[in-house]
């Protein structure tokens, strides 16, 4: 089969031909038709996401969609050949990734594609609905009524935490820049304009000014983070007293808790890799996945979806066009695997 291989951290991504994998216990072989590229793709080509314990050389590819070739021992009676199936199943630690014709990967990692978005749009899926799900469901529990404020609200994992948040009945808040602002407003949710209220520079009086008028000045209920540094600091800002949920997808540097423990409110933090990584918990992504599929069907949830398809071959292409933001239109790059 042909894989794209990384030699070398910092380096390009080269054309490969290696063996077709066969499934392990628990393992099912996956024909790979689709292969989200996520910023952490190219984060850790780059050599810059030490947390994803890469170990070279390596297949990248964190999300994929494809149709299941063979079914391992142990696997049977959950997949069968011929399943349409997608998930977030490879591409960190010693996990083979997607960026390749065929994957050997562990079944409870997968669930079956929604029927109604074709292989590209389900590829663009996974990681983001996973991380939004685990913030805003499983740690912040949001509930109908609930007043979220989403920072990042027209990002990867952002436009599909606005469309997670309504489909709980959450009244939904999002900040953005630019054409950012539009993308916020046709998911449903209340757009704001970052730059003016300072929210990425501190945690001062735009804040103020937004918490004042959306909430009357008693903070969100929910405030989800997916951008980090300065603004999960301004999230710890804009929370409410005492019953407001601070969750965020990138709090790994240093930060003040003063603001937080000044309201009573609570934080948690998102590491989606990690059952990926530990090999404990990977039922859940399952789980997250078959909830997600059925609200795509239901007309819930749908993935933006950058305009141009990039083959296996151009797979350099599209981290590059990830990497500078270069793209011809709004949306998650995928690479079209199979033709």
């Amino acid at each position: 089969m042909k894989a794209m291989v990384l030699e070398e951290f910092g380096g390009t991504l080269v054309p490969t031909e290696r063996e077709i994998p066969r499934p392990g216990e628990g393992q099912v072989l996956v024909r790979v038709a689709a292969s989200g590229v996520n910023p952490l793709d190219t984060k850790i080509r780059a050599g810059q996401a030490a947390h994803a314990r890469v170990e070279l050389p390596a297949v990248l590819g964190l999300d994929l969609a494809g149709d299941i070739e063979e079914v391992g021992a142990g696997a049977t009676g959950v997949f069968a050949p011929g399943d349409e199936v997608y998930g977030l199943t490879g591409g960190v630690g010693a996990l083979p990734g997607s960026l390749a014709e065929f994957a050997a990967v562990d079944a409870r990692l997968l669930a079956l594609k929604p029927v109604t978005i074709g292989m590209r749009e389900a590829a663009a899926l996974p990681l983001a609905v996973i991380t939004a799900w685990e913030g805003l469901v499983d740690r912040a529990g949001v509930r109908p009524g609930d007043k979220v404020l989403i920072h990042g609200g027209a990002g990867g994992v952002g436009h599909v935490a606005v469309q997670l948040a309504r489909a709980r009945g959450a009244e939904v808040y999002a900040t953005g820049s630019g054409t950012g602002l539009a993308v916020i407003r046709e998911l449903g949710a209340t757009a704001i304009d970052y730059t003016d209220t300072g929210t990425n520079a501190d945690a001062g009086t735009g804040v103020a000014a937004y918490v004042a008028e959306h909430t009357g000045g008693e903070g969100f209920d929910v405030v989800f983070d997916t951008v980090g540094g300065a603004t999960l600091d301004a999230s710890f800002a804009a929370v409410r007293t005492h019953t407001g949920h601070v969750v965020s997808a990138l709090g790994w540097g240093t930060h003040s808790l003063a603001p937080l423990s000044f309201r009573g409110a609570s934080y948690s933090g998102i590491f989606t890799l990690l059952p990926m990584l530990t090999g404990r918990g990977r039922e859940h992504h399952g789980e997250i996945l078959r909830a997600a599929a059925a609200l795509v069907d239901a007309g819930a949830l749908r993935p933006l979806l950058d305009e141009r398809v990039y083959t296996l071959s151009e797979a350099a292409e599209a981290h590059a066009a990830v990497e500078s933001g270069s793209r011809a239109t709004r949306g998650k790059v995928v690479v079209s695997v199979r033709g």
